[in-house]
């Protein structure tokens, strides 16, 4: 049996309420290859809950990409506002396997840390200035 890929209109039927800013298909495009370089060097990446948070209330720096379609919800609700604190920027994609499939893992994954280094600085920045000019609804 032949599992067909979703697009990204139907992948957003799937996405929680809470799930803004969420990045377009372009940009979500451009967060997966960033991600994708940024976990072939140990370090660059963090990923989970867990190891994000912590990180951040430790003083890391990057971007913040949650998985849009998160059940529970209350894993993650937090999660914005802890960002918000620390002066973080994040948005949402549509789908956790697609974080986890960037990462090179078969397993989703709910949220990831992308830190700075001058390997992929460029497209960094440019996801970095997207997000940021990215709407959000409060």
């Amino acid at each position: 049996m032949e599992v067909q890929e979703l697009t990204y209109d139907e992948k957003l039927k799937f996405v929680t309420v809470i799930a803004q800013p969420i990045a377009g298909k372009k940009l979500a495009k451009k967060i997966y290859k960033l991600i994708k370089k940024a976990s072939k060097e140990k370090g660059n990446l963090r990923n989970g809950i867990k190891d994000v948070q912590s990180k951040i209330r430790k003083g890391e720096r990057g971007l913040v990409i949650i998985a849009g379609n998160v059940t529970p919800l209350d894993v993650i609700t937090h999660m914005p506002a802890v960002c918000e604190s620390k002066d973080i920027p994040y948005c949402y994609t549509p789908s956790r396997h697609d974080l986890g499939n960037a990462m090179g893992v078969r397993r989703g994954t709910l949220i990831v840390l992308i830190k700075p280094t001058k390997e992929y600085k460029e497209l960094y920045d440019e996801c970095l200035k997207e997000i940021e000019s990215l709407p959000t609804y409060c």
